[in-house]
């Protein structure tokens, strides 16, 4: 059965979709129906027990998601939704309810117990009809479940742990995704494939026949409900401006990780006139005001967004997050006498971090949400503390200039470090001590986010050695070695930068086959090796200096010998900004001469400098990974 049907029935109303799942999104949009994102702040922490089945702890949960966003529009949005769509998928083996990893341990723990045997995937659904009448909130919810049965084969130790180690099972129910390499894994299934993915849409279709079926002769029709006409993009209601619901009296709810998908912020909901107003409103004599249009609530979260990364700044500079690691909350006034400050100030940056989706509150106190825990605490191996700090310190300083930077089309770093800059990595030999060690921190936090995807982006087993030029901060290196158990590396940088780099790496049996060379790329010799890799080289190098630095890899490489060079690119698809690109494209606003290339000028940059057979793929965060072979001169 088809969407369609029903679509014309949908098309002018306002639909929300209240979850921040990528899954749903895709396998929602495919079918044409057309939806705004706002995802859910409802706790997932029912008690499991005192439901009589799995999918009635599914059905509930989904309810309750979908209603809290139905209420939440209603109170801080311009217009009350018409259409809210809630989903809770679970993974249940023999009664046992499995939702998402804490960490590897727990996803071992589960796949563990579903190695050899047959589960049920349930997924709870609820569509919520929403209206408004005399200021309140008026709701008629529709629910249903979907249950599909997968069986796994024996799963070995090794498969298990590599699985584990690629990262897909930590926001999946059960530890697993079907639709990705998680299907490995599966023997066979009965039901619904698109149930597993996260979201039953045959189910569903069947649904929204029954309820947009044509009424019998004499039913009382249905009550319409105001909309607006449909839109394309997704819309996040972010956490940001979350933080004003405090004035309207509601309190500030922690959230799920968000993943934001490529495209939000870019439209908005669409404009539409809103005839709510009743026909005895002192507004309905002709003499209405004008309302706000239908995007200023993304534009008033545009302007606060400087306000909210202040906060997450001077979070992570008092090490917040660090005081709030253990699993009890922690009241204000305990957090305050930790990290040194007022009571008072620090229970508004606790209540700022909550609405922020940071941090969870309740009447015990606060505690940090996974995504805090994983990237926020400074010591964690994941962490983008100093990474955080970096901004704070420096580019916040860099964009005080940008005004200049437009109207001269300079580089600005001189306005920030009152002295002309290149790159702060390339003078990071002439920085302090301190400086130096907190770029390569800040460097490698961000590197972690991209180091995998980007060493398992194309099959280099045929190299045996490589070696990493400029810009390195040994995550890649360290990646290659574990991807490759016959890659020898070698990371070749600054003095300044490789004393560092070689200081932060943890002990581990692959760094065995990792060293460290300091020198200047613009006149030492080269490392020799089968595979040269340059990340992150490119952004921020002056156009002259990033040619000299390929020309030499080009000039002393044999035939054979490979180039991988991750960089920054204006057309890759960036899910963690706004829209493809942003990040790189705010960046190359102080970058003036430096701007970042597309895949089709690195493409053919490289095929001019002699390499053929360029292969590009994404590796996330703006990046994209580039693979070339040098040709016979």
């Amino acid at each position: 059965m088809a969407l369609c049907p029903v679509l014309g029935k949908l098309l002018r109303k306002r639909v929300v979709l209240a979850s921040a799942s990528p899954r749903r999104r895709e396998i929602l949009s495919n079918a044409g129906l057309r939806f705004e994102v706002v995802p859910s702040r409802f706790k997932e922490k029912l008690d499991k027990a005192s439901f009589p089945t799995p999918y009635a702890y599914a059905v509930e949960t989904a309810k309750q998601k979908a209603l809290e966003v139905a209420n939440r529009m209603h109170q801080k949005d311009l217009r009350t939704p018409d259409v809210v769509i809630g989903a809770d998928t679970i993974v249940t083996v023999a009664g046992l309810i499995l939702e998402k990893p804490v960490d590897k341990q727990d996803a071992y723990r589960m796949l563990s117990r579903l190695s050899g045997q047959e589960h049920s995937v349930f997924t709870g659904v609820a569509i919520v009809h929403c209206s408004s009448r005399d200021g309140q909130l008026h709701t008629e919810v529709s629910e249903f479940y979907e249950e599909t049965t997968v069986r796994f084969s024996e799963l070995s130790e090794e498969l298990l742990w590599e699985y584990i180690h690629s990262g897909e099972p930590m926001d999946k129910a059960g530890g697993y995704g079907i639709q990705a390499l998680g299907g490995m894994l599966v023997e066979h299934i009965r039901g619904d494939f698109l149930n597993v993915v996260g979201f039953p849409l045959n189910r569903f279709c069947k649904k929204l026949g029954e309820l947009y079926s044509p009424p019998r002769r004499g039913a009382r029709p249905r009550a319409r409900h105001d909309s607006i006409p449909p839109v394309d993009s997704f819309e996040d209601l972010s956490d940001v401006e979350a933080g004003r619901m405090e004035a309207d009296g509601m309190e500030a709810r922690g959230s799920e990780p968000v993943q934001r998908e490529a495209g939000r912020g870019q439209d908005g909901p669409a404009a539409g006139g809103d005839d709510r107003q009743a026909a005895d409103s002192p507004q309905a004599d002709g003499h209405r005001t004008a309302e706000p249009a239908p995007c200023l609530a993304d534009l008033l979260e545009l302007i606060d967004g400087f306000k909210a990364s202040k906060a997450l700044f001077t979070a992570c500079r008092l090490k917040l997050f660090d005081a709030l690691r253990a699993e009890e909350p922690r009241r204000a006034v305990d957090v305050a006498a930790g990290v040194d400050a007022s009571v008072c100030g620090t229970e508004g940056l606790l209540d700022a971090c909550a609405s922020l989706g940071l941090l969870e509150k309740s009447e015990r106190g606060y505690r940090n949400t996974e995504l805090s825990n994983l990237y926020l605490v400074s010591d964690g191996e994941h962490s983008l503390h100093d990474f955080i700090l970096y901004n704070d310190q420096h580019t916040w300083n860099l964009f005080t200039h940008l005004e200049l930077a437009v109207r001269e089309g300079t580089n600005q770093h001189h306005g920030a470090l009152e002295r002309k800059v290149q790159d702060p990595f390339q003078d990071a030999a002439r920085h302090s001590t301190e400086l130096r060690l907190r770029l390569t921190r800040a460097s490698l936090g961000l590197a972690l986010l991209t180091a995998r995807p980007a060493a398992a982006a194309f099959d280099l087993s045929r190299f045996s050695s490589a070696c990493g030029l400029g810009g390195c901060t040994g995550a890649l290196a360290r990646e290659l070695a574990r991807e490759y158990p016959r890659l020898k590396v070698t990371v070749c940088d600054l003095p300044g930068v490789i004393e560092h780099v070689a200081r932060l790496q943890p002990d581990m049996p692959d760094t065995a086959r990792i060293s460290f060379v300091a020198g200047d790329l613009s006149t030492d010799r080269l490392p020799p090796a089968e595979l040269y890799v340059l990340c992150g080289v490119l952004r921020g190098w002056e156009d002259d200096g990033v040619h000299t630095l390929l020309r030499r890899v080009a000039d002393g490489a044999r035939p054979g010998t490979g180039l991988l060079l991750v960089a920054a690119v204006r057309d890759a698809e960036d899910r963690a900004a706004r829209g493809p690109g942003l990040s790189g494209r705010l960046d190359a606003l102080l970058w003036p001469r430096g701007r970042d290339s597309s895949l089709a000028e690195l493409r053919r940059l490289l095929q001019q400098l002699g390499f053929a057979d360029v292969r590009a793929a994404p590796v996330g965060h703006g990046l994209a990974a580039l693979l070339g072979t040098r040709d016979a001169p």
